[in-house]
């Protein structure tokens, strides 16, 4: 399994990311969805997706929002930090998307594309009664269901090549082209030359064609 960076680091994302959210949510005023989004576009994500440590383990997620609001512009009064007994779902909701990201190793922005932060904030009951593990195969599987298609068929979608045309330019037999599409084969296991073919085809890097779920 490749995660998205040293676990060392784990443990501290998910309080930051935890404490972010609810620091937001609560002393901010903002809607999860709408500072998600500002995670988002804001870079910061991206960063701490990558597992950049001066985020991770060198702020706090109070001072990660408002790096957040900076780099997206936007000025607000600062604000001493509320800080309650139990965590709020909301905490709970960071905390275990943190988690997620980082043995998944996919991006923020991919996770929302396909399972919205309000989606996973309605998880809280019965999830963050039960382990983590329980937590990943249920995102696993909202995954897979909102994202049928898997990362080499998108790909031959963009560039515009049916399986024959992909299969004749790649020298790969278009059944296993097929069989990798419909998830009969996994193409996580497809020989080094497969992918590399397969790759120079459609004009993207190896990792691009990896499903990461």
């Amino acid at each position: 399994m490749i995660c998205a960076y040293d676990k060392v680091y784990l443990d501290c994302a998910k309080r930051v990311l935890g404490r972010m959210l609810d620091f937001a949510v609560y002393d901010l005023k903002y809607s999860i969805q709408e500072f998600f989004s500002l995670f988002i576009k804001s870079g910061v994500a991206e960063r701490f997706g990558k597992g950049d440590y001066t985020i991770l383990a060198g702020k706090s997620g109070v001072e990660v929002a408002y790096e957040v609001l900076e780099k997206m512009q936007i000025d607000v009064e600062r604000t001493a930090p509320k800080y309650v007994v139990n965590r709020s779902e909301e905490y709970w909701t960071g905390w275990a998307l943190a988690h997620y990201q980082w043995e998944t190793a996919l991006s923020f922005e991919e996770i929302e594309k396909f399972i919205p932060i309000h989606y996973v904030k309605a998880l809280y009951s019965p999830y963050h009664e039960m382990d983590i593990k329980h937590f990943i195969e249920k995102m696993n599987d909202l995954y897979r269901e909102a994202k049928p298609d898997t990362n080499l068929k998108t790909k031959r979608k963009q560039v515009g090549l049916s399986q024959s045309e992909l299969a004749k330019i790649s020298g790969i037999p278009v059944r296993t082209i097929q069989q990798y599409e419909q998830r009969q084969k996994n193409i996580n296991k497809a020989q080094v030359e497969y992918l590399f073919k397969l790759s120079n085809a459609l004009g993207c890097s190896v990792e691009c064609l990896m499903e990461k779920v």
